[in-house]
């Protein structure tokens, strides 16, 4: 296995709600990109980056990439992010 690089690119928003909302518009314009994995993405707190929100469900599919849908969604799992 090759070793994975991440790209940490910080962004100002109001609060929690507000950055995940961001972090959704930057993961649909990243997943253009083949290089970018964007249902990988977190949020954090400036002061606590160590403690990571996700963005999307974290479970990973028989493709090995993970699922596109919200965090903590109903159903089944699925690899497309809806538009």
């Amino acid at each position: 296995m090759s070793d994975r690089f991440v790209i940490h690119l910080p962004v100002v928003a109001a609060d929690l709600p507000g950055a995940v909302r961001l972090a959704r518009v930057v993961a649909r314009w990243a997943a253009v990109l083949a290089q970018t994995d964007p249902a990988e993405i977190t949020v954090s707190y400036e002061d606590a980056q160590g403690v990571r929100h996700r963005v999307f469900c974290d479970a990973r599919l028989a493709s090995g990439r993970r699922c596109g849908l919200r965090a903590d969604h109903d159903g089944p799992c699925i690899r497309q992010v809806p538009a």
